[in-house]
């Protein structure tokens, strides 16, 4: 396949763009809660609470940034949106490390947040270039991205940051403004003019990007299994350090080795595992067996007595990212070529609800697990929680598969006259 500027698509360029960006976040994680407490004068508790707001204030800008970029992307193209939020990622990451001010922070991260939601575009990318029997391992490698720069960023976050809390950032943007150029210099345009959509506010706003998905049955039932997924996915997140703290006694090494231990696990799944996979069971069945598996690694994690077992458990729970590329290549079948892009975008809005709503409520639920007095099997509750609205998610996933065969079997039916 070959992109309208007569080029062939830059897939290497999208996963490699995706992992840069994913680095370059994690690249200021570990430093940026101890930029906050500098500023606050070592004030651990204040610094807690402003960390609290900055990273809200990333899922509420990501929450409206990600239908606008979806939307602009399916009318001016994929390069052109992908190459100005890469640069303005770089100016994020600039911004942060000349920072005088908390005030200066906070302005960065609603910039971060807006371009953040890349992602749809890029997503919308690959589906333009791709084929429907390839999409599959294309979202498994694009997964992958996402693994791997989870690994990398925060180790070696963490190694500059123990030079100079700042050195992190100009990293960072370093790396974004070379992939920006990059990226100009190599990345073809995938979306033709006459497959393009005249842009609208109406549809580009967060509201009118949600409530457009109705439009898609498939996309409006698989919105829900996402919301679900990702709220369980964020409470994991949220918790994972204070609970291994909390049960274990882990130092930060051991919690960094974790998480390594699970992105290598996750990307070795999406990257070379995905494909073989749904081709022999298919997407339907893929999104079903990851979100069954998640279930099982949820409980075994919030019921493991010893630390050791977590790490026995991480390895087969890699499988379970079979879900993520399974939901997208279906979700890619059932949508027009020139609403990727907003479809998408519109996806990327409700990992942000999710992240803004499963945060606080794992934290909470965590909280009162360890009070005192409380049975000791309590203390895994948020990975409790998590199970059981994985458990939902393959509900809402069985009835949209269910109405969608319903709907297609009804296609095929020939009329009565």
């Amino acid at each position: 396949m070959r992109t309208p500027t007569g080029r062939p698509p830059a897939v290497g360029f999208v996963f490699v763009n995706m992992l840069l960006a994913v680095l370059g976040f994690g690249l200021v994680y570990p430093v940026l809660p101890a930029l906050i407490t500098e500023f606050r004068g070592g004030d651990v508790a204040a610094s807690s609470h402003i960390y609290g707001w900055i990273v809200a204030i990333f899922a509420v800008m990501q929450f409206v940034g990600a239908p606008v970029l979806g939307a602009l992307s399916d009318h001016f193209g994929r390069r052109r949106v992908i190459l100005i939020a890469t640069a303005g990622a770089a100016a994020d990451y600039t911004l942060m490390a000349l920072a005088p001010s908390l005030g200066w922070l906070f302005v960065a991260r609603m910039i971060a947040g807006l371009t953040a939601g890349v992602v749809g575009a890029a997503n919308a990318y690959l589906v333009d270039v791709t084929a429907p029997a390839q999409r599959a391992q294309a979202f498994g490698f694009l997964g992958a991205a996402f693994g791997l720069g989870f690994v990398l960023g925060p180790a070696l976050g963490g190694l500059l940051g123990g030079i100079d809390l700042r050195l992190p950032f100009w990293a960072a943007a370093g790396i974004a403004a070379l992939n920006c150029l990059w990226g100009a210099l190599v990345l073809p345009e995938s979306l033709p003019p006459e497959r393009r959509r005249r842009f609208s506010w109406a549809r580009a706003n967060p509201a009118g990007a949600l409530l457009g998905l109705r439009e898609h049955p498939v996309a409006f039932g698989l919105a829900g299994v996402h919301l679900v997924f990702w709220i369980a996915q964020t409470m994991l997140h949220a918790t994972w350090v204070l609970y291994t703290a909390h049960r274990y006694a882990w130092e930060s090494w051991q919690v960094g080795l974790s998480l390594a231990l699970a992105g290598l696990c996750s990307s070795a799944v999406q990257a070379g595992l995905v494909k073989p996979i749904l081709a022999r069971i298919g997407e339907k069945r893929g999104v079903l067996l990851g979100l069954s598996l998640t279930i099982l690694f949820y409980i075994a994690y919030g019921l493991a007595p010893a630390g050791w077992m977590v790490y026995v458990i991480i390895v087969p729970a890699g499988l379970a990212a079979i879900a993520g590329p399974a939901m997208q290549t279906y979700l890619s079948r059932h949508v027009p070529a020139d609403e990727q892009g907003a479809v998408q975008g519109a996806f990327a809005s409700i990992t942000s609800v999710a992240a803004i709503l499963g945060q606080p409520l794992a934290a909470w639920s965590f909280g009162w697990a360890v009070a005192p007095g409380q049975p000791g099997w309590l203390q895994g509750i948020a990975f409790f929680e998590g199970a059981a609205l994985m458990g939902l998610a393959v509900a809402l996933a069985r009835r949209t598969f269910r109405r969608d065969a319903a709907r297609e079997a009804a296609h095929e039916r020939p009329a009565v006259a």
